[in-house]
């Protein structure tokens, strides 16, 4: 009796395939890389976490301009996939009125790594407004890049910006195999999350 419901389960199986009319882009997944941030911290007027992924200018300070933001760019591919290059795009976004997050950076518990909320708005990706920067083909890349510069290559007025507006760098991943990879999973952008990934950085104006 066992048997026989073995072979009746197993072609059961057979005849559900068969009647399958309909392919899932979610079938045929593959291995991607991811880009990696390392925020120097260092580089911030104001403290912050090297988790965030944000750093800060500080707006009442009379040098804003010369005011720096470090961070170095990698790659990891889990042995699955290689990066032949990385695009860099830079834009500037105005604060909203609304949903800024705290400062400073809350922590989450347990623990007390991580920022307990996203700290750039979600989804993550390049829109027009944003400008490629640079093309990096050779890893770790560092950018060193002063108020100042972000604010021209932008076009953006220093004098007119105010809190919580932010500069945001964001990555579009090119593979040896020929694979563009222009998004990701929201778990991985997520500051939040902690997840390995790290598909944008920023630094976001405010005052003492």
């Amino acid at each position: 009796m066992k048997k026989i419901l073995i072979y009746l389960s197993f072609f059961g199986l057979l005849a559900l395939d068969a009647c399958k009319t309909e392919t899932y882009e979610w079938e045929k997944w593959t291995y991607t890389a991811v880009p990696l941030v390392a925020l120097n911290t260092a580089k911030s007027a104001l403290p912050t976490v090297v988790t965030s992924n944000t750093s800060f200018f500080d707006l009442g300070a009379a040098n804003l301009a010369s005011q720096e933001f470090e961070y170095s760019l990698n790659w990891e591919g889990f042995g699955k996939a290689e990066v032949k290059s990385i695009e860099v795009y830079l834009g500037f976004v105005k604060a909203p009125a609304t949903g800024n997050p705290s400062y400073p950076i809350i922590l989450s518990s347990p623990g007390g790594v991580y920022p307990s909320v996203t700290q750039f708005p979600l989804p993550s990706r390049v829109v027009a407004t944003d400008k490629l920067y640079e093309t990096v083909t050779q890893f770790p890349k560092t950018f060193t890049v002063t108020a100042a510069q972000m604010a021209t290559f932008t076009g953006t007025d220093l004098t007119k910006v105010v809190q919580n507006d932010y500069f945001l760098f964001k990555f579009i991943l090119n593979l040896q195999d020929g694979r563009r990879i222009e998004g990701f999973q929201e778990n991985v952008c997520d500051e939040a999350r902690g997840e390995v990934g790290d598909c944008r950085v920023g630094v976001r104006f405010r005052r003492k």
